[in-house]
Order: C-alpha cells, then sequence, then structure tokens
C-alpha cells in the first residue's frame, strides 16, 4: 500500500448547483478542511438557466489548491480523489480548444419544454419511460444537448467529424482533470449516465436508438464507469498529477451513499437548491407509475448496479433564496427560520415555488409559481412559514408516490443538504410524514458519498458495511401532530397545487 493510502487522505470535489466545493477527508470520515467558491447564475431569458463551464473548471482548481493549502499537504499525499456533481446539466465542449462552445444548460432549465412533446407525441411523455426510467421533460440532459447541437452555427457537423464532446459536469471535470486537450479521458458514471435519456437502463448501456431518435451522435457522448473504481490519475500538469479518480457520482446518489443507505428499502432526503428523494430498491430497477424516476443509485467496480426510486423537486431552497433576493424579507438564508418560528402556523397562506414547473410526481411544466389564501392578516412570517411548509408538502407528496409504488412504509427519513440545518423545517417534515426525520452527525453527505467511493476504490475502507458502522445519528425530529392535521394540511396543498398549473401556453 502506497504511503498516500496508508495516511487516507481523500479528496472530493463537490460541484453544485450554486458553487464548487473541495473537501479533503481521512480515514475516520472526518472533514479537514474544505474550500468553497461560488459561480454565476445566468438567466438570459425566462426559464433560462445557464453556467459557465469554463469558470467552473477554474474554480475547481481554485478550491483544490485552497482545500490543500489549508490542511497543508500536496497532491502525493492524497490517496484518491472524489467527483459529484450536478447531474443533468450539460456541457459541450471542443476537444481540440479544450473550450465549451455554449453555456451549460442547468437542470432547472426549460428552454426545451417544446421539443421534448414533439418527441413525446402521442405516446406523451413516457414514450421512453421503460427503457431509461425518466419522463421526457426538460429536466433530463439529452434534449439540452440536442438544443446546444443545433442552435450554434456549425456545432452539429462539428460533433459529426468527431471534434466535439457532450456530458454532464463530471465528464467535464474528469475531461480537464486527467489532462483536457493532451489525452483527457472522457467518461462518466452510471448514475449520471441514467439522467440523460440515453442509457438504457437493464443494459448500463448507451443506446444507439434512443440518440438517434434525440437527435445525440454517440460520438460526442463519455464512456460509462462505475461509481466506485479507478478510471484514471491526473494529468502530470494538471491540479492533482498522479491522484486516481477513484468515484464519480451525480449529487443525490453521492448524498445516498454518504448516507449509508445500502440496503433496499433505505431512503435519504436531501435539502439543497431543490429538494431529492432517494429510496434505495435493490438489484432489480423498479418502474414507477405515479410520477417518480427509476435510475441508478450506484455501482461498486465489479459488481452489478444498484437502482433507486427518486422524487427530483425543483425548488425549495432556491425558494428561501428567492424571499431574499427578490422580494428582500429576509436578509440571510437563516432568517426565515427566525421568521418563521414567530407564527404558529402558516396563516392560510400557501406558496407553490414552481419556478421552472413542478417536477416528481406532477411533472407538469405548465406550472408557475403561485401564493395563494393571502388576507389582510397574513405578513412576512406567515410567507416565510409558507415556504418552509412548502418544501415539507413537495417531499410529502413524493413519499406518499413511493409507498403506492412500492407498498414500503419508511420507519424514518435521514436528511441532509443545507436546508438540513433549520430545525424547524425538519420538525414540519416530521410532522407532515408522521415519522421521524433524523439529521445525521456528519451532515456533509454528498461530498462524503464522493469520498467513500473513491477511497472504497483505493482501499481506504474495506467495504460498505465499513462505511454503513461510521454513520451516525445526530438530532432526531419525532412527529408531534396527528393524522387527522396531517390528512387536512395535504388537502389544502393539492388545492393550492391544482391553481399552479396551466400557466403557460396560454
Amino acid at each position: 500500500m502506497n504511503n498516500a493510502v496508508s495516511e487516507g487522505l481523500v479528496l472530493a470535489v463537490d460541484q453544485g448547483t450554486t458553487s464548487t466545493r473541495a473537501l479533503l477527508v481521512d480515514a475516520d470520515c472526518r472533514v479537514v478542511t474544505a474550500a468553497q467558491v461560488e459561480h454565476r447564475q445566468h438567466f438570459p431569458r425566462p426559464g433560462w438557466v445557464e453556467h459557465d463551464a469554463d469558470e467552473i473548471w477554474a474554480n475547481t482548481r481554485t478550491v483544490i489548491a485552497d482545500a490543500l493549502d489549508r490542511a497543508g499537504c500536496g497532491p502525493a499525499e492524497l490517496a484518491a480523489v472524489g467527483i459529484t456533481n450536478q447531474r443533468e446539466t450539460v456541457v459541450v465542449w471542443d476537444r481540440r480548444s479544450g473550450r465549451s462552445i455554449h453555456r451549460a444548460i442547468v437542470w432547472q432549465d426549460t428552454r426545451t419544454e417544446q421539443s421534448c412533446r414533439q418527441l413525446a407525441g402521442p405516446a406523451g411523455p413516457d414514450r421512453y419511460r421503460s427503457r431509461t426510467g425518466l419522463p421526457l421533460s426538460t429536466y433530463v440532459s439529452a434534449p439540452k444537448i440536442r438544443w446546444i447541437l443545433d442552435h450554434v452555427p456549425g456545432a452539429r457537423e462539428a460533433a459529426e467529424r468527431g471534434d466535439l464532446a457532450a456530458g454532464t459536469i463530471d465528464s467535464w471535470l474528469v475531461w480537464n482533470l486527467t489532462g483536457g486537450v493532451d489525452g483527457g479521458l472522457h467518461v462518466t458514471d452510471v448514475t449520471n449516465a441514467s439522467r440523460t435519456m440515453l442509457m438504457d437502463l437493464a443494459t448500463v448501456d448507451w443506446d444507439a436508438d434512443l440518440a438517434a431518435e434525440l437527435g445525440v451522435p454517440l460520438g460526442v457522448l463519455p464512456d460509462i464507469r462505475a461509481s466506485s473504481g479507478v478510471v484514471a490519475h491526473g494529468h502530470r500538469d494538471g491540479p492533482l498529477p498522479g491522484v486516481p479518480v477513484g468515484g464519480i457520482l451525480g449529487d443525490q446518489q453521492a448524498a445516498l451513499f454518504g448516507q449509508a443507505r445500502f440496503a433496499p428499502g433505505e431512503a435519504k432526503g436531501t435539502y439543497g437548491t431543490g429538494a431529492f428523494v432517494l429510496l434505495n430498491t435493490g438489484s432489480d430497477p423498479v418502474p414507477s407509475k405515479h410520477g417518480l424516476i427509476t435510475t441508478v443509485a450506484y455501482q461498486c467496480h465489479g459488481h452489478d448496479p444498484v437502482y433507486a426510486l427518486e422524487g427530483s423537486i425543483a425548488v425549495t431552497g432556491a425558494l428561501v433564496q428567492w424571499l431574499r433576493d427578490n422580494l428582500g424579507i429576509i436578509q440571510r438564508a437563516e432568517e426565515v427560520e427566525v421568521l418563521a418560528r414567530q407564527v404558529d402556523d402558516n396563516g392560510g397562506v400557501y406558496v407553490v415555488p414552481a419556478f421552472s414547473g413542478l417536477f416528481a410526481p406532477h411533472w407538469r411544466p405548465d406550472a408557475r409559481g403561485t401564493i395563494v389564501g393571502l388576507t389582510r392578516y397574513a405578513d412576512r412570517r406567515h410567507l416565510a412559514r409558507a415556504a418552509l411548509e412548502a418544501t415539507a408538502l413537495q417531499i410529502g407528496d413524493v413519499l406518499e408516490a413511493m409507498r403506492t409504488d412500492t407498498g414500503l412504509d419508511l420507519r424514518e427519513l435521514p436528511v441532509d443538504g443545507g436546508m438540513a440545518a433549520n430545525d424547524l423545517l425538519l420538525q414540519i417534515q416530521a410532522d407532515q410524514l408522521g415519522i421521524p426525520v433524523v439529521r445525521p452527525e456528519n451532515v456533509e453527505t454528498t461530498a462524503m458519498g464522493a469520498a467513500y467511493a473513491a477511497g472504497l476504490a483505493v482501499g481506504i475502507w474495506s467495504d460498505l458495511d465499513t462505511l454503513r458502522r461510521r454513520w451516525r445519528a445526530g438530532a432526531r425530529f419525532p412527529p408531534t401532530r396527528d393524522l387527522t392535521w396531517r390528512l387536512e394540511q395535504r388537502d389544502t396543498w393539492r388545492a393550492a397545487v391544482s391553481r399552479s398549473l396551466n400557466w403557460t401556453g396560454r
């Protein structure tokens, strides 16, 4: 075993929707140090959301250097690097120049709504669900790649010549880490590939027929690898020379991995810009009839993939940002809890944050953000509480769909993400679900998942059971409300959701 492995330092790069972070994790699963840099959000038109992929790569180099500097160590002391990333966000770049040909189109972007409807045709949005587990929606990656190829002059011709590469953010980072124009490796992992609508869930490989129908040349796509396993080493002139790239996971699958939810029937909830619930379903993909996504949860090298059902919610933390940045009723995101605690209920106010349509389990791109139940009695405190309740109620919709699809009742819901620091939100969530909500001791679950995958690949941790034993509960929030209250809340919420529909294409 080399010295780096014996020391047990793993670097996790967590490239998210609003920022890029680098965390150093030791063999005892403790975060040694961290660095973070935000990147700009571009909104060129209503419903369009873009990132500068070149800025993200520059920020990635910065946070890697900062994290290592703060820890007083260099790349030679790292056993491996793991990468986790915002999913469905796509980059198309020139293999010769190494530059992206268009800003990255973000997972929240809705510009492909019309093309998704055209692709769906008479079969509707479930046209490809049996093969991919995904509904045809603006959320998935393939229509975004197609849009770039069709709207950047000369892009499609360049793609056909083999001059372009396309992929999700993980592919962009690995390509640059491993050399870029000087022999960079174009790869992705099964979790990210499963979100493109181009991978067959059964074969865990690209589907040539799907690619042709969706207008994405196979030649631009990366090779698909396991989530945990060494795929390459950092380039000699890059920020991590010689360091094994041992783990790649989409952010929500990384959180499931970091929460040690390795057994079928175990789930986790993540509260970030959006919110995501994943339920481990084991070695067989479970089709959903109630608006959920069937996806790959993870795959360890040499093993079969593990699958999950997922409920993806577009706007949760972003709603708090909207209260801060657009309405100005709070100055810092943390103030939403202080404000919401000043009232006992929402005063009859409900917020449906369908800023980019509704995702699971509704899949309604025609929905738009709605505030209902306003009276002269309501004030900013009720609006703050309604914003927190909107997150909990959307999670409730997803778990209800999961229960209907699988017949499973969760005993508890482990949670993570930035909003999981909000005690009031977690209590509201427990009351809405009627089961305990658990915040783990280590809340850096997304980055930890990437670190775990990389560390497993190089022998820092021997197996999944070792990682499971290291997970510890922090705060627990048992429910305090009865069933009658929950049912009344859900009935009113459904009425509010119905008011948000049919707002585009009118």
